[in-house]
C-alpha cells in the first residue's frame, strides 16, 4: 500500500541526487509530495503507528521540516502530544516553549532517514532535557547505517547511493538536483 501512496502523489524520484550527507543517489523520496494529501498521509501514518502498538512512549518528537507532519500526524492517530525541535544557529534545539520532562519516553518521527543525522540530533536535544528516546518512526528508511533505536517505518527502500568521487551519474554528464531543506 504504502509504495503505491508514494506512486500515486509522485514521491518517488529517480534522477541524480545530492543529499544532505554529501553522497548522491540516483533515487529520492520526496515525502511532502504524499504529506500534502491528508488523507494519503493519515494512510501511510497508519502503517506505522499499527507496527508501534506494543511501544509505549509518551510524546512524539519530530525534527523540522520533514518531521513535523509524521510527528503531528503519529500523534493525532495515538492520542500522544506532538512537538518538534528546529535548528537556531545551525544547532538543533527546542523552542516555542516546548519542553521535555525528565523521563519522559519519546518517540522521534522523520518522513525519511537516511544517515540518521537529524534523528541523532533531535535524540541529543531529547537526552539534554533527560527524556529517553524509545524507538524511530519514519514513512521511508533508507538508512545505510544502523541506528542505535528501534527502526517503526511504513516501508524500507534501498537506493544507490555514491560518494562524489565515485558517481556515475557525475561520470556521465547527469544534471545533478539538491531537493532537500537541510542548508549544506
Amino acid at each position: 500500500m504504502i509504495d503505491n501512496l508514494l506512486k500515486e502523489t509522485n514521491a518517488l524520484l529517480k534522477g541524480h541526487f545530492l543529499l544532505t550527507s554529501g553522497r548522491h543517489s540516483d533515487g529520492y523520496v520526496q515525502c511532502a509530495r504524499l504529506l500534502m494529501y491528508p488523507d494519503k498521509a493519515e494512510k501511510a501514518v497508519k502503517i506505522i503507528v499499527d507496527k508501534l502498538a506494543n511501544l509505549e512512549f509518551d510524546i512524539v518528537v519530530g525534527p523540522a521540516m520533514g518531521g513535523i507532519i509524521v510527528s503531528y500526524e503519529i500523534a493525532r492517530q495515538t492520542g500522544k502530544p506532538s512537538l518538534f525541535v528546529e535548528r537556531e544557529n545551525g544547532k538543533m534545539t527546542l523552542r516555542r516553549g516546548f519542553h521535555i520532562e525528565k523521563g519522559q519516553r519519546v518517540l522521534i518521527a522523520e518522513d525519511v532517514v537516511t544517515t540518521g543525522k537529524s534523528t541523532i540530533e533531535t535524540s541529543e536535544v531529547v537526552e539534554q532535557y533527560g527524556g529517553i528516546v524509545v524507538g524511530i518512526a519514519c514513512i521511508v528508511d533508507r538508512t545505510v547505517k544502523d541506528l542505535e533505536y528501534p527502526m517503526f517505518s511504513a516501508t524500507k527502500l534501498n537506493l544507490n547511493f555514491y560518494e562524489e568521487e565515485d558517481c556515475v551519474l557525475c561520470k556521465n554528464n547527469v544534471p545533478i538536483y539538491k531537493p532537500g531543506s537541510r542548508k549544506m
